[in-house]
């Protein structure tokens, strides 16, 4: 009988597995169809649209990316990977939770992708129009474009973690001793070049928040990629980079250690 801790290991890893195909497709878009790249995020889930049996692979993905989201919340909120309540562990932590929220607006935009293709409408909507509406609405509040600019900062913080953790290695003891050879430098150039793309989505809402800069600079994931086309060899080792992410995230669908959900089972014991 498979427990409940078991079905949120499973979840956890179709949401790598989604990981993989988004960076992946990412990578693979901005190497090779400069068209393609130029309409951002969008760009992404066209791409998957066009792939044979493409709208599954949309469901699956907003399973996957749902379920990872849900993972991220779950290290805020319960810290089942135990990273602690000092000022590190809660900068983790909260880093954890934007990437939640992150991953829960991918996962939202694949779903409006997949149930277009399934009602025969159209996919058309910009491709930050999510996004720049969200922040529109936080400017029109009170202080709202001090919390722009704060969300600004974090994705910095964000962007110095992910380059720390590629330069260190540190992920790989949450990675099984079987993973195969070349993990950690996988890992460690995808993480590399995410962490140049988080500083680009955080440039754009620290402009947005404190620079008056208009919420439609505002970039997704897709769209900050796109943003770095002109910047010629840059633009080639982060593309890259993200391929190489997309492949680091199917060895994590296949040997990330998923701490158990119920916190009674203790502190998760991952390798050194």
């Amino acid at each position: 009988m498979v427990d409940k801790s078991e079905k949120f290991s499973w979840l956890v890893r179709v949401g790598y597995f989604s990981r993989a195909i988004l960076y992946s497709v990412l990578g693979l878009i901005a190497l090779t169809s400069a068209s393609r790249i130029a309409d951002g995020t969008n760009g992404i889930f066209l791409a998957i649209e066009d792939y044979p049996a493409g709208n599954a692979i949309l469901w699956l993905m907003v399973i996957g990316l749902t379920a990872y989201a849900l993972f991220r919340f779950a290290s805020t909120f319960f810290d089942i990977e135990n990273n602690g309540s000092d000022a590190k562990g809660w900068g983790k932590r909260l880093g954890h939770a934007g990437s939640g929220i992150g991953h829960l607006a991918l996962a939202f935009s694949a779903f409006k992708f997949a149930s277009d293709e399934s009602t025969g409408g159209s996919s058309g909507a910009s491709s930050g129009g999510g996004a720049q509406e969200a922040a529109s609405g936080i400017l029109s509040m009170d202080f709202g474009g001090i919390v722009l600019g704060l969300l600004g900062l974090a994705f910095f913080v964000t962007a110095i973690f992910q380059a720390k953790k590629g330069i260190t290695g540190e992920f790989m003891h949450r990675i099984a001793g079987n993973a195969p050879d070349g993990t950690r430098w996988i890992g460690g150039a995808g993480y590399l070049a995410r962490g140049v793309v988080y500083a680009v989505i955080g440039w754009s809402l620290f402009k947005a928040g404190f620079m008056n800069a208009g919420t439609d600079q505002i970039k997704t994931l897709g769209d900050a990629v796109a943003s770095l086309a002109g910047q010629g060899f840059v633009f080639t080792l982060v593309a890259i980079g993200l391929l190489l992410f997309g492949l680091f995230s199917l060895v994590l669908a296949r040997y990330r250690i998923i701490p158990e959900l119920d916190s009674s089972k203790g502190i998760p014991k991952f390798r050194v």
